[in-house]
């Protein structure tokens, strides 16, 4: 059976992989399974639906949700009718949702739950072209319900009118409009393609180690490209698809479910390893000994082998602690795949001699998104690097270090914006990323940061904020950190401590805790966070050391606004936020 539109993945699955659990989220403290022949079953009753409310190909449908096996029904039957998916992020502000239904012309949407709807209530009469098609997923008062749309396609089924519609859409039709925040301006939408997403579905397969009746727990927002071109992976490798209940409740969720592969994004990797620290530093005596012994080993894994006397330490360390660290993950991994951000060369050695392997993917929604990722086969993993290029995919390295590239993975275009479009794109096909970097000898891309983050000093060196970050961010009382210093004489740096560590390290030195705002001001803490920036600043050049810094009283997180939903800093947004704390650490004195 040949898979060239997505909506092809499913028949291709029902005779393939029967699967009781194809689909899965918690409902009431349960598991609520779908199997693939539900799967087909809902998502062709919502076609035939759409049809009698007469929708048709190249018409706009979005859905505002958090993830669960609604969205992916909603999706398969948007695209099956050629129908464009407007797939929105839950966390963005109430201009942008107007923005974004306006522009991309949206005649339904799609809404979770009351919390998402309040969002976009006051902005309803304000899309003319909706006409009030606003559905949710929870019966809520005053407002049109999913189920009324499978009752009406349960009703009226119409098979042959939708193989005959399915005939006729093309593997290069547009299926989904991504929106991205610009730094600038506003937001961008990406048209991408089944052709697009399917290739990059197909190419991610055979480096992914996993089988028929795998287990993926799913966690990052499915309007992410990510994470969405990731499921469509998981249902041609026939993979159980679990949702997990919250960010707050992924650590619950690994534990129940046990599963054989994670996305994930960077931040949750060190959040994870930062508790392991915390729990080591409240043992005592010879326990405490052992646990930093095997820690210091972790630290030092490499892919090469190492020799004799390191791997007998390897294996005790795993038999004596490591191993209980990747039990707190469920202990059946066969590989975590981190994207949206740098990962620390560091989390790969941890986890790797915690024996859950990590590779690590880059791409952007504007390349359907992944064009390297590092894999099992030879020089495939080096660290610091992202991996080789996909099959058919070309990347090469501009004269100013930009990375660009070409293939089945560049998207369609910006939608409404041919201008953007033709700066994105050069006349022969090269996708200009924004990123810079370099090839490595055996292949490997190596990311050192974005052009538009870089930054030059006062005395015209370039500082590229990232690199130095992400080095800070090794160290556990470090939870994120943001390096300024455009057009002035120094870099400094924001920095938000980890207040787990924080309070713990507090205890050890019988210093009272008050509160957060109160203990980023003691002499102590600021004298401990001296002592960590001049550990780090070693690392680097004059220039880009972090001469004075500031440290913040919260956590940053997406609900404050400082982080996207991967988890990734929005400098713009800090920068303003913080604005005078930027200038008051470069003032003299």
């Amino acid at each position: 059976m040949e898979i060239t539109r997505i909506f092809d993945i499913l028949p291709h699955s029902a005779v393939h992989y029967q699967s009781d659990d194809t689909l899965c989220s918690k409902e009431n403290g349960v598991w609520v399974k779908y199997s693939i022949n539900q799967y087909i079953e809902k998502v062709n009753y919502i076609s035939y639906g759409l049809m009698q409310l007469g929708i048709k190909k190249g018409d706009r449908i979005a859905t505002i949700t958090n993830n669960r096996p609604e969205w992916n029904f909603l999706d398969m039957a948007i695209l099956q009718l050629g129908a464009i998916h407007v797939s929105i992020y839950p966390t963005i502000s109430e201009s942008d949702y107007k923005y974004i239904l306006n522009h991309a012309e949206v005649k339904m949407v799609f809404v979770s739950g009351w919390e998402l709807l309040r969002k976009i209530e006051s902005i309803i009469s304000e899309i003319p072209q909706l006409n009030d098609n606003v559905y949710t997923f929870r019966n809520l008062r005053g407002y049109k319900h999913l189920n009324e749309i499978v009752e009406l396609g349960m009703a009226n089924p119409s098979p042959q009118y939708l193989t005959d519609i399915k005939d006729r859409i093309s593997p290069h039709d547009p299926i989904t409009l991504i929106y991205t925040s610009g730094t600038t301006g506003n937001p961008k939408g990406v048209m991408l393609s089944h052709h697009n997403l399917l290739m990059n579905a197909k190419a991610v397969m055979p480096i992914v180690p996993v089988r028929q009746g795998s287990r993926a727990l799913s966690y990052l927002p499915l309007c992410h490209i990510y994470e969405r071109m990731m499921i469509y992976t998981w249902h041609l490798l026939g993979v159980s698809i679990y949702y997990a209940e919250s960010m707050a409740k992924i650590a619950e969720n690994l534990q129940e479910i046990r599963p054989d592969i994670f996305t994930t994004v960077p931040r949750l990797l060190e959040k994870f390893y930062d508790k392991i620290i915390a729990t080591g530093r409240k043992m005592e005596g010879f326990k405490r000994k052992i646990f930093f012994w095997a820690d210091e080993v972790a630290r030092a894994y490499e892919v090469e082998d190492q020799g004799w006397v390191y791997n007998t330490k390897l294996k005790l360390a795993r038999k004596l602690v490591l191993r209980k660290w990747s039990a707190a993950l469920g202990g059946n991994f066969s590989v975590l795949i981190s994207g949206g951000a740098a990962i620390q060369p560091l989390m790969c050695k941890i986890f790797n001699a915690m024996e859950v392997p990590v590779l690590e993917g880059y791409g952007l929604t504007e390349t359907s998104p992944v064009i390297g990722v590092s894999n099992f086969f030879k020089n495939g993993v080096k660290y610091g690097t992202v991996g080789p290029p996909l099959p058919g995919i070309e990347v090469k390295i501009a004269e100013d270090g930009e990375i660009l590239t070409r293939g089945h993975c560049v998207m369609l275009g910006y939608y409404k914006a041919d201008n953007l479009t033709k700066e994105a794109i050069d006349e022969e096909g090269w996708f200009h990323t924004g990123d810079i970097g370099n090839i490595e000898p055996e292949g490997q891309i190596k990311i050192t940061g974005r052009k538009k983050e870089m930054f030059k000093t006062a005395f015209g060196k370039y500082v590229v904020p990232t690199i130095v970050e992400n080095k800070f961010s090794e160290d556990p009382m470090i939870d994120n950190i943001m390096v300024v210093g455009e057009n002035k004489q120094f870099a400094a740096a924001l920095i938000v401590p980890e207040f787990g560590d924080l309070r713990s390290w507090c205890a050890s030195k019988n210093i009272p805790y008050t509160t957060n705002e109160e203990m980023i001001n003691h002499p102590e803490i600021l004298k401990k966070f001296k002592k960590i920036v001049d550990k780090y600043n070693k690392f680097f050049g004059d220039t880009e050391q972090v001469k004075r810094f500031i440290l913040i009283g919260y956590e940053w997180s997406i609900a404050t606004g400082e982080l996207t939903p991967t988890l990734k800093l929005k400098r713009a947004f800090i920068a303003e936020k913080y604005r005078d704390t930027i200038e008051h650490l470069f003032e003299k004195g």
